[in-house]
């Protein structure tokens, strides 16, 4: 393969001057123009790094200054950002690696981000980059390579023999431009793969060299189609190179500080895992009896949230099918270590049947959306589905939801095998749902319909006449045309909040709200729920602005958190962050500077939505399955708990009551409390009642930009 350095085809080389990280900034970033094979170093200014601070902020201005409020997805001049964030590539406190996507997203045609560990944001910034813009559209394929050893930018050929499927790609490109085996730690490969060419759901794949399976594995930026985007714009790969990797290149201003909240959280990890969470043995899937357990696990596209057969993929069964006793953490230092994986496992089905792989995770939201949300209760073909979606460029979230909702309009009669091309959607039948994913890897098919995502499939069945619209848009799984993350929202009006009025789509990084909700009932009032709905968002974007991988704050708790005033938000955890934050930007914040600095970006995005014809009250809206049963059948199946609701919340007696007219009543007493909550939500976030944001809490947050009040003044 190192034979390819010298035969590949080199379209264009330009050097750039290497500056070093200062306080966890290089104050520039790399703009990349793929229609001219151009490349330039831009500085950022200090005006921008204290409004955005870095990371998705840093990728949402950027974003901004490329497009216009006409500008499509697929038009050249829209963007793909990456940015880590001035703490990401720090070794000495645990989930320091990740980095942020940016762009228009080819799903929603709004504007999305994506969060990503692996190694490629703190490579990117160890090579002198706060951000990548890359804009345009190539004439012809190429790779982008970043080199930071020889501090050059490159575009090229792939050679011939390359693979596009990430699994193999990232080997070859780890192969290719390493000078040893342990070389390969210093390189990092973004790749998407066959179906993000012919999808709308096509993800990123950032990789790292494990050092001791001495294989290369892959962590993802799923949500929004960015691996859509990068295909489209002819982009095969981007590479970077360093020349070493190190704990110290961010040059921080006070290492001891940041060793010493290190440690702490390393103790509590030793101490506390294994009967907290097992991060360590089964990562977030050890979710999967927890959420059963409260009936909150999404079964057969969101209907029920527990099964007979979920025990088949519970935490047990993937605790065997793990390996165990090994470092599996995305970025060095990381002694959560949650990104487990199988080894040698042998595919069944596909291109590469009869192949012996690494298959990363499942982590809790892919054995979810691809297991139960399926009625598939096979661990076996969960994870091949999520070693198929990892290498064809799919997002397994949005494909849980897809094959789920297509199940549902199977057994509703809107499918069958004449509407297929000869599949059978029954539900569970997960060797049809694999066929349909390799259909859409090879551009043929049912397969091309499902990687237009739920929205769109919907879309297109209600012009057909396959079935009724109303049904139709209840049980499809999307806002904004984002597909749902893996967690019930219909008994916790605060999480169906924190889904529905995300800015990019309903992700769970947003805000997760349901234990706080549901369980322990610490948040009764909608101004209760409002003030969750502001501080958990704004918290959970500080995290994207900064570099910090937000399982570390909540998956494992300081042994007295439950006796603090504030358990929810651990608040050990927020002085941690302050002060590593200080410690390596010399910033004096403290946790409420942490909410402002989130709000400016916020309210920024939000704005952003508005410019491109979105942000609205109108796109907070929700499907009904995400707020209530949507038939008789899902009312029968939880009768007690609905017609309890109904008489002692709502004030209906339900005794006399048909069942329709019960379900016609919860349905009505469920919505109007969405639309209290959207009241009570927007007013906390200082916005008024269509969701814009007030000229005068922009003016109070210091984002009275005129670029965005030029948006927002009409709308007041």
């Amino acid at each position: 393969m190192n034979a390819m350095i010298s035969n590949r085809e080199v379209l264009a080389r330009i050097p750039y001057t290497w500056k070093a990280l200062d306080k966890g900034y290089s104050d520039q970033s790399l703009y990349v123009d793929l229609s001219s094979f151009r490349a330039e170093v831009r500085p950022i200014a200090q005006k921008v790094k204290e409004k955005f601070i870095g990371g998705k902020g840093y990728g949402l201005r950027m974003l901004w200054d490329a497009v216009t409020p006409q500008t499509k997805w697929s038009d050249p001049e829209n963007e793909i950002v990456i940015s880590g964030g001035p703490v990401c590539g720090i070794t000495q406190y645990s989930g320091t690696g990740k980095s942020i996507c940016v762009g228009l997203s080819p799903l929603t045609e709004g504007v999305v981000d994506s969060n990503v560990g692996g190694h490629f944001g703190p490579h990117l910034k160890f090579a002198g980059f706060d951000a990548l813009e890359v804009q345009g559209i190539a004439p012809r394929e190429i790779i982008l390579y970043i080199n930071g050893v020889n501090h050059e930018i490159e575009f090229f050929v792939p050679p011939a023999g390359m693979h596009l499927d990430s699994h193999l790609l990232a080997e070859e490109l780890h192969h290719m431009f390493a000078d040893s085996e342990s070389d390969k730690l210093n390189i990092s490969v973004v790749s998407a793969g066959q179906a993000a060419d012919h999808s709308l759901i096509g993800m990123l794949n950032f990789s790292f060299y494990d050092v001791k399976r001495k294989k290369i594995r892959l962590k993802q930026a799923g949500r929004g189609g960015l691996g859509t985007l990068m295909r489209h714009k002819n982009v095969r790969a981007i590479v970077a190179r360093v020349p070493k990797v190190s704990g110290t290149l961010n040059n921080v201003v006070d290492m001891p500080a940041i060793m010493e909240r290190g440690r702490r959280f390393t103790r509590e990890m030793n101490e506390l895992d294994d009967q907290q969470c097992q991060m360590r043995k089964v990562g977030t899937a050890h979710l999967m009896g927890v959420m059963e357990k409260y009936d909150l696990l999404p079964v057969m596209n969101f209907k029920y949230g527990d099964h007979k057969d979920c025990h088949k993929i519970d935490l047990e069964v993937w605790k065997k099918h793990f390996t165990q006793g090994v470092p599996d953490g995305c970025w060095l230092g990381c002694t959560m270590m949650c990104a487990k994986g199988v080894d040698d496992f042998e595919l069944r089905t596909g291109p590469y049947k009869g192949s012996r792989v690494l298959v990363d995770g499942p982590e809790y939201e892919t054995a979810a959306a691809l297991g139960s949300n399926m009625a598939v209760f096979d661990p076996l073909y969960v994870i091949e589905q999520n070693f198929y979606c990892d290498t064809y460029g799919i997002c397994s979230i949005s494909w849980g939801n897809i094959m789920a909702f297509i199940m549902e309009c199977w057994e509703a009669g809107i499918l069958d095998k004449e509407r297929t091309g000869g599949l059978d959607f029954t539900w569970g039948n997960a060797a049809d749902a694999l066929e349909c994913m390799h259909q859409l890897a090879r551009g043929e098919g049912f397969g091309l319909i499902a990687g237009l995502g739920v929205r769109k499939m919907k879309e297109m069945f209600i012009e057909k006449g396959w079935g009724d619209a109303s049904f139709l848009n209840d049980i499809a799984m999307e806002n904004k045309g984002m597909e749902y993350s893996m967690y019930i929202s219909k008994e916790s009006l605060a999480q169906q909040g924190g889904y529905a009025m995300t800015n990019k789509g309903p992700q769970h990084d947003e805000a997760w709200l349901i234990f706080m909700d549901m369980v322990n009932n610490q948040i009764p009032t909608f101004e209760d729920k409002a003030e969750a709905l502001h501080y958990f968002p704004m918290f959970r974007t500080w995290f994207g602005l900064a570099g910090f991988c937000k399982l570390c704050w909540n998956d494992v708790e300081p042994a007295d958190n439950a006796k603090t005033a504030e358990p929810a938000k651990v608040p050990e955890h927020v002085d941690n962050y302050v002060t590593v934050f200080n410690a390596v930007t010399g910033s004096n914040i403290d946790k409420h500077s942490l909410i402002r600095m989130s709000e400016r970006v916020y309210n920024f995005q939000r704005v952003f939505n508005i410019r491109m014809g979105k942000g609205l009250r109108r796109h907070d809206a929700q499907p009904y399955r995400a707020c209530g049963p949507v038939t008789e059948e899902e009312y029968q199946s939880r009768q007690a708990r609905y017609d309890k609701q109904l008489k002692e919340e709502a004030g209906i007696d339900p005794s006399g009551m048909t069942l329709t007219e019960k379900h016609r009543a919860l349905r009505s007493y469920r919505e109007d409390r969405y639309e209290k909550l959207l009241d009570a939500v927007y007013k906390r976030r200082g916005w008024n009642k269509n969701g814009v944001p007030r000229v005068e809490f922009l003016k109070e947050i210091g984002m009275d930009l005129p670029e965005l009040l030029e948006v927002v003044t009409p709308l007041q």
